[in-house]
């Protein structure tokens, strides 16, 4: 078992000049382009008293992450389940961590810094729209950023069409929600109105 960073690096090789000269301090032109151009984030996040890491998933339109400037990243928050896992989390602890990708795009972009939650009326309106105003816009004071290695997306050929799984190797939604819930929630009404009820609260 591995218990030390000693024993850890024994196992590696040093890591090479291009792994290291690519972390930046801001974000350059190369990375605000990778920004405008990406539909899709994970934003990692951790609570306060040893509590649990997430992770989780945040989507729009290309370039629906804004860049202030070259420190300051402003994130519409479009709402999901309303557990606030995230966002709670930021209360606590105001680190965060982001993973940016395009499609197409086997290279990613990781982004390092701290949030603020922002509902004043000036962040909300930057992204009001005709059917969506956001409730809060998460502002991320960046600290490191660079575009990572395409060896993961590579090995698992995320974007290659001859890759792509049938939905159907998996149960449906509403019967894996039943299931867990040990029936107190109904598969087939699940099912049903699921897709319209998404569509109806995407935003």
């Amino acid at each position: 078992m591995i218990t030390s960073r000693e024993q850890l690096q024994q196992l590696y090789a040093a890591p090479a000049d291009r792994a290291l000269l690519k972390q930046q301090w801001e974000l350059d032109r190369y990375c605000l382009r990778f920004i405008a151009l990406s539909p899709f984030l994970v934003m990692s996040t951790g609570g306060s008293n040893g509590s649990l890491l997430d992770a989780s998933p945040r989507g729009g339109k290309p370039g629906f992450v804004m860049a202030a400037d070259s420190n300051t990243l402003l994130i519409p928050d479009a709402g999901g389940n309303n557990r606030l896992d995230s966002l709670c989390n930021l209360v606590d602890d105001p680190r965060l961590g982001l993973l940016f990708f395009v499609p197409g795009f086997d290279e990613t972009l990781r982004v390092n810094g701290t949030a603020q939650l922002r509902d004043e009326a000036h962040y909300t309106a930057l992204f009001a729209s005709d059917y969506f105003r956001p409730k809060l816009v998460i502002e991320v004071n960046v600290k490191e950023a660079y575009l990572h290695c395409a060896k993961a997306l590579m090995r698992s050929k995320l974007w290659d069409p001859a890759t792509q799984i049938e939905r159907s190797s998996l149960p449906s939604n509403g019967t894996i929600l039943a299931d867990i819930s040990k029936g107190a929630m109904d598969a087939a009404e699940l099912d049903r109105t699921g897709p319209q009820r998404l569509r109806d609260t995407m935003y």
